[in-house]
C-alpha cells in the first residue's frame, strides 16, 4: 500500500501528510507520536475508514476507490483505542468457532472469566483490559490479512504486555498478517519491523 493523504479533521484543519508508507505482508509496523500528532487518523486512513483529500492508497499496485472501497476495508481486523465490545462474534460462521475461541481465551488468560458458546461470549462485564483482550480475540477469530491495534496494550498489566508484544503478534506476523500497532511502548519497538514515528501530521 502507498499512501501519501491530507486530511481535514473537524473545524479546524489538520493535514496529515506527504507520507509515502510501503507495507509487504508479513510485517510488524509500529506507529508512533506523541498526542495529536496523527497516529489514529492514519491508521483510519489505511483501514479506508478516512478517504485522503490527496494522495493514493493502493492494494496489489491498484488504486483504491468508490468502486472497491467496502471490498478493502474487508481486509482490515481493528482494535481501536474506543472499541465497542458486541457479545457475539459477528461474521464468524464456523462450526468450530467455540473450540477455536475457548483455546485463545486460554491464551488471553481469561479463560475463567468467560467462555464461548455457539459463537456468544457468556459476559462482557469486565475489566477495561479484559475486555481488550475479548476484542483481540474477535480480531484474531475474523483471520483478516491486516491487524490494527491502537494502544491495545495500554491498560493490560507487565507480564500481559509482554506477552501481547513478544508472542501474540508475533504469532499474527508467522500467520501470514501485516500487523500495526499505535504505542508509546518503546521498549517493545524492537519487535517491529518498521516504526514510523509522527510530528504534527
Amino acid at each position: 500500500m502507498l499512501c501519501t493523504p491530507n486530511y481535514e479533521e473537524g473545524s479546524d484543519p489538520y493535514t496529515l501528510g506527504p507520507i509515502s508508507l510501503t507495507l509487504q505482508a508479513p510485517a510488524i509496523l509500529f506507529i508512533t507520536g506523541g498526542n495529536g500528532s496523527g497516529k489514529s487518523t492514519l491508521a483510519k486512513i489505511l483501514c479506508g475508514l478516512y478517504i485522503p483529500d490527496t494522495g493514493t492508497i493502493c492494494l496489489d499496485g491498484k488504486p483504491v476507490g468508490n468502486h472497491n472501497r467496502e471490498a478493502y476495508r474487508q481486509l482490515f481486523s481493528v482494535v481501536f483505542y474506543d472499541f465497542y465490545l458486541f457479545d457475539t462474534l459477528l461474521g464468524l460462521e464456523d462450526r468450530e468457532i467455540d473450540e477455536a475461541a475457548q483455546s485463545y481465551l486460554r491464551r488471553l488468560s481469561i479463560d475463567d472469566k468467560v467462555c464461548v458458546r455457539e459463537g456468544c461470549l457468556s459476559t462482557t462485564h469486565l475489566s477495561s483490559g479484559q475486555c481488550r483482550r475479548l476484542a483481540l480475540l474477535a480480531a484474531k477469530l475474523e483471520d483478516s490479512p491486516i491487524c490494527v491495534f491502537d494502544e491495545w496494550a495500554a491498560d493490560q498489566d507487565a507480564s500481559f504486555k509482554a506477552r501481547f508484544y513478544q508472542e501474540l503478534i508475533q504469532d499474527l506476523k508467522n500467520n501470514g498478517k501485516i500487523v500495526i500497532i499505535i504505542s508509546h511502548d518503546d521498549s517493545y519497538f524492537s519487535v517491529a519491523d518498521q516504526v514510523i514515528k509522527l510530528e504534527d501530521g
